[in-house]
């Protein structure tokens, strides 16, 4: 039993599971700054309808970070905050140019597929380590961010 955490679950696993968890964290928070960017500086005939569901996915994605950063400590782990760790972490690259709807929106997608992938090797390492709680949370993430995917793609069309 002492290799088994607080929660019940394998502490090792637990660990790889905190660092994945802490990747996730970096890209979260990368993709978050820049649809904030695309938030503030879209521009065009689209801007009303861009604004808006630009608010409405960095707000999600605001919580979404938190939870993750919750889950890393409920996990027995420290989540990093330092932008600094995050760019260095993360696949998901900072947007430097963030007025053209048409370009934002395909940097959205391309974050969302990086983030996805990221997040289903999670699911398989949380279903290995029996954490049901990482589990319900990637199954969760995944199934609201296809259907996104699939959104924002048929905007582009």
């Amino acid at each position: 039993m002492s290799n088994l955490n607080l929660i019940g679950l394998d502490v090792e696993k637990s660990k790889t599971l905190a660092e994945k968890l802490n990747e996730l964290l970096a890209d979260y928070s990368i993709f978050y700054q820049n649809v904030r960017g695309y938030h503030w500086n879209i521009k065009g005939e689209k801007f009303f309808e861009l604004h808006d569901k630009f608010q409405e996915l960095y707000e999600d994605l605001f919580v979404k970070i938190d939870e993750v950063a919750e889950r890393i400590r409920t996990l027995g782990h420290t989540p990093n905050h330092q932008f600094s760790i995050y760019k260095q972490d993360a696949k998901v690259k900072e947007s430097a140019e963030v007025a053209d709807g048409i370009k934002d929106v395909k940097d959205i997608l391309e974050s969302f597929r990086i983030i996805i992938i990221l997040q289903r090797e999670i699911l398989e390492l949380s279903a290995d380590a029996d954490d049901e709680g990482t589990n319900a949370l990637m199954s969760d993430y995944i199934r609201e961010q296809e259907k996104l995917v699939w959104m924002y793609s048929a905007y582009l069309k």
